[in-house]
């Protein structure tokens, strides 16, 4: 981690489940309760291969494991059904992240989404959580050819803001996410949620904090003000 400093960043490009919202646990206990009705049990290394991964390649993990009868549409159904009545008024949102966006605004730090969920979800979950206007723009799976780990949602999200990709910081909790980002030429920034990093995932982060909250923190250290 230590090799990669950081420095004021131009942009700040965020990922959403499990680092803007606290989503990756009840995403986690729908996936299980679906895959029990389906007479089938949610092995948790399975659970952790799918974190971070856009819904194409996780269907692949799902059939590889199941195998090639497992109802995947059935299943699908059944767990956005589940998340949706869970979250059919608010979406819980991560400790820290209205200050920390707030810090970005009141700096003027334009502020943009890279999501491996797709456009009307992925909207209308940072709706519920009270955050969609406070970004630039949101890049979700239906805006690039290539999901997570390729770069490409974070480097849409730089070319919208019209900024470098190497002036930017991304911040993420998925092992995916932080392939992903370093490969945009980003400093990246782990906040884990579900998975810790490993000694792969760390060297490719400039850090690793806590929560959002602690960003608030960070971005002062490295400006000075």
């Amino acid at each position: 981690m230590n090799q990669i400093v950081l420095t004021q960043p131009c942009a700040v490009i965020f990922d959403m489940d499990g680092l803007l919202l606290d989503t990756e646990v009840l995403y986690r206990e729908v996936m299980a309760e679906a895959c029990s009705e389906l007479g089938h049990e949610m092995a948790v290394e399975i659970h952790s291969r799918l974190i971070g991964v856009p819904k194409d390649r996780g269907a692949q993990i799902l059939l590889g494991h199941f195998g090639s009868d497992f109802p995947l549409a059935v299943f699908h159904e059944r767990t956005a059904a589940a998340f949706a009545a869970r979250c059919a008024n608010a979406v819980p949102v991560k400790k820290g992240a209205h200050e920390l966006l707030q810090e970005l605004r009141t700096r003027g730090i334009p502020t943009a989404v890279a999501t491996s969920t797709h456009r009307e979800a992925a909207l209308d979950h940072l709706h519920k959580a009270g955050l969609l206007d406070l970004f630039e723009t949101v890049v979700t799976r239906d805006d690039v050819e290539h999901g997570k780990p390729h770069p490409e949602s974070f480097l849409t999200a730089a070319q919208r803001l019209d900024v470098d990709p190497r002036t930017c910081w991304a911040l993420e909790d998925s092992h995916n996410g932080v392939r992903a980002a370093h490969a945009a030429g980003m400093a990246t920034i782990m906040i884990p949620d579900l998975l810790e990093p490993t000694a792969e995932i760390s060297k490719l982060c400039a850090t690793v904090l806590p929560s959002l909250l602690h960003m608030v923190g960070e971005l002062t250290r490295v400006t000075g003000r």
